[in-house]
């Protein structure tokens, strides 16, 4: 037998040892996960804990209304339903998709967007699958709260439009937030959140808009609520009052029916816009719900652009209206005589080009007073050249052309003012001389929108002092330029524009308006050339009308535009300056015979008070157009 060795039983004992030290060690470390989990760390899983059976239900705060200036409501706000997904589940989620897609008519497709669209928001917020809610769907979400608990409805206010597309290109859109304005929000928005997307909703977003409010609820394995634990009621957002007269509107809205254009009225004064309108338009309310893609696509694709506001966007040769700023240019720069007179045979030749008026057969002797009245192109030819481009951007552009009025709408286009400097910083080459004699009667390089016009035509009236238009009421730090006119031009222009409705023969004679002194200027611009437009047989152009009431200090002042007519600018648009500047007056004349209706004593016998009904009517049937040369 071999010999005992006593390290054949220490050998055991060591490892025991081992054995039992681990085993402490892991129980140690068990005990301090225990402490941890139930001490250190028993909040974060509470709030885990809760997640999974409370649920935070946004309260979504309704738009600020829109009032016109006599507190009419012009866009407010409806109750809808909305019907949110709830994500806290994403096994659940997954497996009820295919169901929720069929009860609800949403396409896979359509469904997973969205979902991959939220797929970095917290999951415990829910997502806006379906904006506008039928009864049909509030239907099926109430009766499968059992089977599908992540269905969730949702009040919500949704916009409208009281009137269509009664200023909808003023007014603008709303629409959901895009992911660019999430990211510029730092946090403020979330998907689904419906915002202001164009016009004045766009514009005063943050009035309007209010703060969500948030409803958290206890529910039980099957999504019904048990009890409520908080309510954050919603803010709603801030009403705003616009300077928009609605009657003004009203009768702007019905004689531009059917018609390519733009309209602007204005407190001359103020520079509080009365009325603005944009032809062909759109009605906003098919943004009120989640526009489709094709409807969107169609709207961006018309070649007749609704969705432009032609009021402060379309840039459009001025025509003759433009002969207001070069009728203060001759007069106040005395660069030309005031007794300046030409002969017009209806065409003249300058730098080896014929140029045509618009009256074929020419209007004989002219002078200043003359040539406003019946527009003569061939004296305001002569008074370009002598003028030169310089002097006549000079006075253009300090009239307010060339320059955006500062209009508290997005997107406001600045039209041009060319000049010498212009074309050599733009085209790198000299300005020639026979550009002049286009820009002269408004043509060529020179473009207007229609709100500048009426700013400028204001300004002129006014000796010079350029109003900040804009259609909030009470607008705060409105800006005033001012650039100074003789009291001789002013004269001498405002008396010709008097002429122009007032006197017979005036382009806008069939235009003027008893006891009121009303003025203004026509303007048609070519589309073409005089000589392709002969050639083509074709005659449609751009009618101008400018007016303002009365000639001394005007109260009020109208730019209108009838694009592709064959109609000179004073048969297009001047019945529409004409219906707009006469309800202006009939308003005031029917408040003041009310308040002194009210004021008088009682007679005996009265039967009251005396009410009158103002109801928007067309009048004054355009006249048939003459033909030929810039008209006026």
């Amino acid at each position: 037998m071999g010999s005992w060795n006593i390290n054949d039983q220490r050998i055991p004992q060591e490892r025991l040892a081992l054995v039992s030290y681990l085993s402490v060690g892991l129980v140690v470390l068990l005990m301090v996960g225990f402490w941890k989990l139930q001490v250190v760390q028993s909040g974060h899983f509470l709030d885990l804990a809760e997640k999974n059976r409370v649920r935070s239900i946004p309260i979504i705060a309704p738009r600020g209304p829109m009032l016109d200036r006599e507190g009419r409501v012009l866009v407010d706000s409806y109750p809808s339903f909305s019907i949110l997904l709830l994500r806290d589940d994403p096994k659940g989620l997954e497996k009820t998709l295919p169901q929720i897609e069929d009860g609800l008519g949403i396409s896979d497709e359509d469904l997973r967007q969205e979902l991959e669209t939220a797929k970095f928001e917290p999951k415990f917020q829910p997502v806006v699958i379906k904006p506008a809610a039928s009864q049909a769907d509030i239907a099926f979400v109430e009766s499968h709260r059992a089977d599908l608990p992540l269905l969730e409805l949702l009040m919500v206010q949704r916009r409208r439009y009281q009137n269509g597309e009664m200023l909808a290109n003023t007014i603008g859109y709303v629409g959901e937030v895009s992911e660019q304005q999430m990211d510029d929000s730092d946090g403020h928005y979330r998907p689904g959140d419906i915002v202001g997307k164009a016009g004045l909703e766009r514009e005063y977003n943050d009035q309007l808009e209010g703060t969500d409010g948030l409803r958290r609820v206890v529910v039980n394995s099957v999504g019904k609520v048990m009890r409520t634990l908080d309510n954050v009621e919603a803010v709603p957002g801030r009403p705003i009052q616009l300077t928009i007269d609605y009657d003004l509107q009203a009768i702007a809205e019905a004689d531009m029916v059917n018609k390519t254009g733009a309209v602007v009225a204005m407190d001359a004064h103020t520079g509080e816009i009365l009325a603005m309108v944009s032809r062909p338009t759109f009605d906003p309310n098919d943004f009120a719900v989640r526009i489709p893609k094709a409807e969107w696509q169609k709207l961006n694709g018309d070649k007749e652009t609704p969705l432009l506001n032609r009021a402060i966007q379309a840039q459009l040769a001025p025509g003759s209206v433009f002969k207001i700023v070069m009728a203060a240019a001759m007069v106040d720069s005395k660069a030309i005589p005031e007794s300046y007179g030409v002969f017009c045979p209806g065409h003249a030749n300058f730098y080896g080009r014929e140029f045509h008026c618009w009256r074929p057969q020419g209007h004989g002797e002219v002078e200043l007073h003359k040539a406003l009245v019946d527009s003569c192109d061939i004296f305001f030819y002569n008074v370009g050249k002598l003028l030169g481009i310089d002097k006549i951007a000079y006075y253009g552009s300090g009239l307010g052309l060339g320059k955006r009025t500062g209009v508290d709408l997005p997107s406001e286009e600045s039209g041009l003012m060319p000049s010498e400097e212009w074309v050599q910083r733009v085209y790198h080459r000299k300005w020639y001389a026979g550009e002049t004699i286009s820009v002269a009667v408004g043509q060529g390089a020179v473009t207007v929108t229609p709100i500048q016009l009426a700013r400028m035509a204001a300004g002129v009236a006014s000796g010079g002092t350029l109003v900040q238009p804009h259609l909030l009421k009470g607008f705060l730090n409105a800006k005033t330029d001012h650039f100074p006119l003789s009291d001789e031009a002013v004269e001498q222009v405002t008396q010709g524009l008097f002429g122009v409705v007032n006197e017979p023969g005036g382009t806008g004679y069939h235009l003027r308006l008893q006891n009121i002194d009303f003025c203004g200027k026509s303007g048609t611009a070519q589309l073409m050339s005089y000589d392709a437009s002969n050639r083509l047989g074709t005659k449609k152009m751009d009618g101008w009308f400018v007016g303002f009431a009365p000639r001394k200090n005007p109260d009020i002042v109208v730019a209108a535009i009838v694009q592709d007519t064959v109609e000179h600018g004073g048969e297009a648009a001047g019945p529409v300056v004409h219906d707009i500047v006469k309800m202006f007056y009939d308003k005031r004349t029917s408040k003041t015979q009310q308040q002194a209706t009210t004021a008088a004593p009682a007679q005996p016998g009265s039967g009251g008070s005396v009410s009158s009904s103002l109801t928007p009517t067309r009048a004054n049937a355009p006249l048939v157009a003459a033909v030929g040369g810039q008209r006026p």
